[in-house]
């Protein structure tokens, strides 16, 4: 097993956020820790097609949508200002959620911007670290230890 700091974390949350994977595919070579991008077209290299069964590498599959949506509800429930966690928790209900919370907190609340995007980032780091311990790249108590590095930030 290799250890967390071998792995490039933010690319590995965005792989398990990324929603649009219809023809393309995030997978990790456990022998280098490197994330790649794998496409009907050009397979690995970007130029030579490639059947994913016939590749030793580990699929990224996404997080479901409703995971990272449960990350803006938490954020709003915290928000110390109750008119803001209102408003926030009124834009991700029904379709659309993600777009209307970006647009209410970039619109109105542009002081919390940095302060969720932090949030969001503790959040998608402790995934990716959950993604590789459960996937057997890193020994789960090393996963415990990196998962303590990236702790929610307070929210006023």
């Amino acid at each position: 097993m290799r250890d967390p700091d071998d792995f490039d974390l933010e690319a590995i949350a965005t792989a398990l956020e990324d929603q649009s994977a219809y023809e393309h595919r995030w997978l990790i070579d456990p022998a280098t820790a490197e994330v790649l991008l794998w496409t009907v077209d050009g397979g690995i290299d970007g130029q030579t097609p490639v059947d994913l069964e016939e590749l030793d590498l580990v699929p990224i599959d996404p997080v479901p949508s409703h995971v990272w949506h449960g990350d803006m509800a938490d954020f709003a429930d915290r928000l110390g200002d109750e008119r803001a966690g209102r408003r926030l928790r009124r834009a991700i209900e029904g379709r659309g959620a993600f777009r209307r919370f970006r647009n209410e907190l970039y619109e109105e609340y542009p002081h919390l911007v940095s302060v969720w995007q932090g949030f969001h980032q503790a959040r998608a780091l402790r995934r990716a670290i959950d993604f590789l311990a459960d996937n057997r790249l890193i020994a789960e108590e090393a996963a415990e230890g990196a998962r303590a590095e990236h702790p929610d930030p307070p929210v006023p």
